[in-house]
C-alpha cells in the first residue's frame, strides 16, 4: 500500500492534465493558473505569519516589483515592514495601499497604526477619520483611544479603551495601555485597578507588572503587590520602586528596597548598587 499510494497520484495528476489536453490549451492553461493562485496564496500567509519578517520583506518587495498593480502584495510589503519594525518604511507603502481602488476598511486601521508607530498622531487621525464609523473593531478603538490620549482628551480615550478592551477575549494590552493612560495623567489608583485587571488576563507580562509598581508608588505603596514573578523579577520590581521612593524624597525607603533588589537578585545587580553608591555618597536631606 506505502508503494501505490504515490504511484496512484501520479495517475490522478497525469489524468488531470490528460484531462486538460482533451478539452484544449486554454483549459489547461486556466486550470494551472488557479493551482498557482492557490499555491501563491498560502505562500503570502505563511510569509505574513511564520516567516522571518525581514525574509518576508524581501519577498513582497521583490513580488510588487514584478507585479506593481497587485494591492494585495503591496498590503503584505506594508504588514511585513511593520513586522519587522520599519514602521517609517511601511506607512508610504500603506500610503499607496489607501489610495488603490480596492482599500478596505481594515488597510485604513493598518495606516493609522504605522502612522502612530512613527509619530505621525495628525495623520493618524486623518486616517481613523476616513474610516465609516460602522467599521468597529478592537484594533481600530485601541488606536482611536491613543490618539484621544495625544490630545489630552481624556473622556475620549476612556471610552475608546473601555469599547476596545469589551471587542476581544485577550484584552491585556489595552488595559495596560489604559492604565498607563490613567497614570500619566496623575490617577495613579485608577492606573492601579486597570494594571491589575491586565496581569489577570496575562500574568506573565513584566512591563505590566512594573507598571503596577510605579502605580502603587506614586501612591507611595512601596511593598511589592501579590502577583507571580521570578526572582530576578522581583528584584527588578524592588528596583523599580526603589527608584519611585527616591524621586518622591522618601530616601530612607528607597535606600532599603534598592538594597533589596541588590539582595535579592540572583546575579550581580550593577544599576541596583550604583544606585545606593549614589545614595550613600550625597549629602544627607532626610526622608
Amino acid at each position: 500500500m506505502r508503494q501505490r499510494f504515490p504511484l496512484l497520484c501520479l495517475l490522478a495528476a497525469t489524468g488531470l492534465v490528460a484531462g486538460c489536453e482533451n478539452t484544449g490549451d486554454e483549459e489547461a492553461r486556466r486550470t494551472l493558473e488557479a493551482v498557482n493562485v492557490i499555491d501563491e496564496s498560502n505562500l503570502n500567509d505563511i510569509m505574513l505569519t511564520v516567516a522571518d519578517p525581514e525574509e518576508a520583506v524581501n519577498y513582497f518587495r521583490k513580488a510588487t516589483a514584478q507585479q506593481p498593480d497587485r494591492i494585495d502584495l503591496k498590503r503584505g510589503l506594508a504588514k511585513s515592514l511593520v513586522r519587522a519594525q520599519r514602521p517609517a518604511e511601511a506607512a508610504p507603502v500603506w500610503a499607496q495601499v489607501v489610495a488603490s481602488p480596492g482599500v478596505t476598511n481594515a488597510d485604513r486601521v493598518e495606516y493609522a497604526d504605522a502612522l502612530i508607530r512613527t509619530n505621525d498622531w495628525k495623520g493618524a487621525e486623518a486616517a481613523l477619520a476616513a474610516t465609516p464609523p460602522t467599521y468597529e473593531t478592537y484594533q481600530r478603538y485601541r488606536l482611536e483611544a491613543m490618539v484621544a490620549d495625544s490630545k489630552k482628551e481624556w473622556s475620549k480615550a476612556d471610552s475608546y479603551y473601555e469599547t476596545a478592551a469589551g471587542l476581544t477575549t485577550r484584552p491585556s494590552g489595552v488595559l495596560n495601555n489604559w492604565g498607563f493612560s490613567k497614570l500619566s495623567r496623575g490617577d495613579a489608583a485608577g492606573a492601579e485597578r486597570l494594571f491589575t485587571e491586565s496581569l489577570r488576563f496575562d500574568p506573565a507580562s513584566f512591563t505590566t507588572k512594573n507598571n503596577l509598581v510605579l502605580a502603587r508608588s506614586a501612591q507611595r505603596k512601596y511593598d511589592l503587590p501579590v502577583v507571580s514573578m521570578t526572582q530576578t523579577e522581583r528584584a527588578m520590581l524592588y528596583y523599580t520602586a526603589g527608584l519611585a521612593a527616591v524621586k518622591q524624597g522618601d530616601l530612607t525607603i528607597g535606600r532599603g528596597l534598592l538594597q533589596e533588589a541588590l539582595d535579592t537578585h540572583p546575579q550581580y545587580f550593577e544599576e541596583a548598587a550604583r544606585a545606593i553608591a549614589a545614595l550613600d555618597s550625597a549629602p544627607s536631606t532626610g526622608g
